[in-house]
């Protein structure tokens, strides 16, 4: 299925805007799913499925909000923040989101701060170029 940036980004905030019940407007590239968009755990899943089905791809457990893995593990997490292990794991399972600013303070309570409406059009639009 090709797609330009563009019609990926209006089909991800039409999924978005569907599963969360947000308005248009609130679901801007850089809003986060759970501080700007309310988003919890449950809807992660309910987001999944509505991806895969907008965009006729499979994504994979863990593959797109991979945070669990991550934070169940004493050698990537220590006194609350993610280590130079960890972060070495978040960016190999997150090379479509921008963790720059996250690496300053890498808090895991504010790892949510990192799926971004922007992470999510990078990581389809990533799939359907790898398809």
């Amino acid at each position: 299925m090709a797609m330009d940036r563009d019609e990926i980004i209006q089909q991800v905030q039409e999924v978005l805007i569907d599963a969360l019940g947000v308005d248009d407007d609130e679901v801007t590239a850089k809003a986060t799913l759970m501080g700007d968009l309310g988003a919890e755990s449950i809807d992660f899943l309910d987001i999944v499925f509505r991806l895969e089905k907008a965009f006729e791809i499979k994504i994979p457990r863990e593959e797109l909000f991979p945070a669990e893995n991550l934070m169940n593990n004493p050698e990537f997490v220590q006194n609350g923040k993610l280590t130079e292990k960890g972060l070495a794991e978040l960016r190999e399972k997150m090379p479509h989101t921008d963790i720059t600013a996250f690496v300053d303070d890498p808090d895991i309570n504010k790892l949510g701060d990192l799926f971004t409406v922007d992470a999510i059009v990078n990581y389809v639009e990533g799939k359907l170029n790898a398809a």
